[in-house]
């Protein structure tokens, strides 16, 4: 074979060679590798080696290892019983690495890192949970932890079987209530526990009186027959001892008198007899004294304790009713106050609202009354402009106007000394006295007029006059724009004559 054949030889091995390492994938046990683009199915490496095709086929992966996903209600919501709760819960998943969850795990999972996976299950794992708290009791909740997180467990494995998800364990860390009632029943029961023990020792430490009562009455009653054997016991010695001695003197005295000796053996038997009887009736007296002496004391002792035990439960029950009534107390002040701010919320937001229609109220009022005395104004301005119009069009006809205008008030003023006379007293002359005073009304008029002629020009007898034949051919009089008012100044200095 030739250098050149050999060459090719080896290129060709070397990119097979090469070819080869690119497209040798293994997978750990805690990662599945996803090999796509060839086949329709795609191939799944878990914890094995495979083969992929370079530049063909793609490779993905998905972590499988376990999730630590923490479960909070997000706030209290109510149980079944209308208590709220706030449910801290710790809850460990993986994707599964069954072929047909690992499928749908693929579509959601496919290499997201571990907190994103945790961030997606995150929100379907409190769903679960807040649905579960609406179906349970404060007690369930609160007491039956394991119970609890069984039923999020299977409540959710339905919705994560659906994402290819496997839950392992779900655990309830804390449950609090917004009322603090958990702990109320805490106490309650730390009360009650309290209670039973105290009673239970009670029990305990009379069964153990009692037990040593009995037991020292044993002890007693042992030690009085005891004794009472060893009385009887010295008691026969003595008499066996007199009765040894009782022979003897008799065998000594028998040769002095048979009846003497006789004599004194009977009455000392008869002593004897009376001594046993006396000694008998002693020892009697002493047991029966014994006997109670130990009753009056185990009933005395009895009697003690029972009171004493019945002072103890009667505390206990004076301090649970204490404990009860400041609880309610605490509840029903607590509920006071809450009731006393939303009073006070809601007449606040009472009085908001009625300062806001009274501002607004102000508010409006001000800008009608902004608006009136500016339509006032460019009404008044308008007047002016008009009236400065006017005396600008009409020249001398609205001098003699504004002339004829003052009359009336001129012939009120002269006609109020006249007016104000009350009595009129005529001395001498005749009736007409009276006449005279009135007529002298149109005479200050007449000199008022020519005062008035002889400083503004204006003749008013020419103006009332201006309508006649006389001063229109002859005089050539014409005044302009005072038809209208010669008769009103005829008709007003009349009425003002006629009122004086």
């Amino acid at each position: 074979m030739s250098a050149g054949n050999i060459a090719i030889v080896v290129i060709i091995v070397l990119v097979v060679l090469i070819f080869i390492a690119m497209g040798y994938v293994k997978a750990p046990p805690d990662t599945a590798y996803i090999i796509s683009g060839l086949k329709r199915e795609p191939k799944i490496l878990i914890g094995r080696a495979g083969f992929r095709v370079p530049f063909l086929e793609r490779i993905d992966k998905i972590y499988l290892k376990q999730v630590t996903v923490d479960i909070k209600t997000g706030g209290y919501i109510p149980t079944i019983d209308f208590i709220k709760v706030q449910v801290d819960a710790v809850a460990k998943v993986r994707i599964s690495t069954d072929r047909e969850m690992i499928k749908l795990a693929m579509k959601n999972f496919l290499n997201k890192r571990p907190q994103d996976i945790v961030m997606d299950l995150q929100d379907s794992l409190q769903g679960n949970m807040r649905e579960i708290v609406g179906t349970l009791t404060l007690i369930d909740v609160s007491t039956n932890k394991d119970e609890f997180g069984n039923q999020i467990q299977e409540k959710a494995t339905t919705d994560m079987e659906k994402l290819g998800i496997e839950i392992i364990s779900c655990n309830i860390q804390t449950v609090e209530d917004e009322s603090g009632l958990i702990g109320d029943m805490g106490m309650v029961n730390s009360a009650k526990i309290k209670k039973e023990a105290s009673i239970a020792r009670a029990e305990a430490e009379r069964d153990v009186a009692i037990r040593q009562a009995e037991a020292d009455k044993d002890a007693n009653d042992a030690k009085v027959k005891a004794d009472l054997e060893i009385a009887q016991k010295n008691n026969d010695l003595d008499i066996k001892k007199a009765e040894l001695k009782t022979l003897a003197d008799t065998k000594k005295a028998e040769a002095e008198a048979a009846f003497e000796i006789q004599s004194q053996e009977q009455r000392k038997t008869i002593e004897t007899t009376s001594t046993n009887a006396d000694i008998a009736k002693r020892e009697r007296e002493i047991e029966l004294k014994q006997r109670e002496a130990a009753v009056m004391e185990q009933a005395l002792d009895a009697e003690v304790k029972k009171k004493a035990e019945a002072e103890r439960f009667r505390q206990q029950q004076e301090a649970d009713a204490r404990l009860y009534v400041r609880t309610k107390e605490a509840d029903a002040k607590k509920i006071e106050v809450e009731r006393e701010a939303e009073a006070i919320k809601i007449k606040a937001e009472a009085d908001r609202f009625v300062y806001e229609q009274d501002a607004y109220a102000i508010k409006v009022k001000g800008q009608a009354e902004a608006e009136a005395i500016q339509a006032r104004g460019v009404a008044e301005a308008e007047a002016i402009d008009k009236k400065a119009e006017a005396m600008k069009k009409y020249g001398q006809a609205a001098m003699v106007e504004m002339v004829v205008g003052v009359l009336p008030d001129i012939a009120k003023s002269v006609a109020e000394p006249i007016s104000a006379i009350d009595k009129v007293t005529v001395i001498g002359g005749d009736s007409n006295g009276i006449s005279d005073v009135g007529g002298n009304v149109p005479i200050l008029m007449a000199k008022v007029m020519e005062t008035m002629k002889e400083a503004t020009g204006i003749d008013m007898s020419d103006i009332i006059k201006a309508g006649t034949y006389d001063a229109k051919v002859n005089r050539n009089i014409n005044v302009t724009g005072l038809e209208g008012l010669k008769a009103g100044v005829a008709k007003d200095l009349a009425s003002e004559i006629t009122e004086s």
